[in-house]
C-alpha cells in the first residue's frame, strides 16, 4: 500500500503563487507516472500537469506558462508550482501516483486526498 501526503493550498490572491507538494510513502513499489488532477466541467477530473519517470512533462493548455510541475525522486515527491494564478485556477487539486508494486510487477494507482486552492480578492 501507498499513502500520499499533500500540502501546500491555501487562499491567494489573483496573481499570486503557491506551491503543491504530494509525498508518497509505503514499502516495495517504484514510482512511475506523476500528476496533478483537479475537476472539470464535464469531467470527472483533469490532469493540469503530469510527469514521467523520466522526467517528460506535459500540461493543460490553461496553464502552460504558469505552472510547473517537477518531482523528487529520492524524496517520492512531486510538486506542482504555481504562479500567476488566476480565479479559474480555484479547484481542489489532486495529487495521483502510478506505482510498480515490485513483489507483484502489478501497476497501481493512487490518489492523494485533495487540497483546496483558492484565488480570490
Amino acid at each position: 500500500q501507498v499513502q500520499l501526503v499533500e500540502s501546500g493550498g491555501g487562499l491567494v490572491q489573483p496573481g499570486g503563487s503557491l506551491r503543491l507538494s504530494c509525498a508518497a510513502s509505503g514499502s516495495s513499489f517504484r514510482i512511475n507516472d506523476m500528476g496533478w488532477y483537479r475537476p472539470a466541467p464535464g469531467k470527472q477530473r483533469e490532469l493540469v500537469a503530469g510527469i514521467t519517470s523520466g522526467g517528460s512533462t506535459n500540461y493543460v493548455a490553461s496553464v502552460k506558462g504558469r505552472f510547473t510541475i517537477s518531482r523528487d525522486n529520492a524524496k517520492n515527491t512531486v510538486y506542482l508550482q504555481m504562479n500567476d494564478l488566476k480565479p479559474e485556477d480555484t479547484a481542489v487539486y489532486y495529487c495521483n501516483v502510478v506505482v510498480v508494486v515490485t513483489t507483484t510487477y502489478t501497476q497501481v494507482g493512487f490518489w492523494g486526498q485533495g487540497t483546496q486552492v483558492t484565488v480570490s480578492s
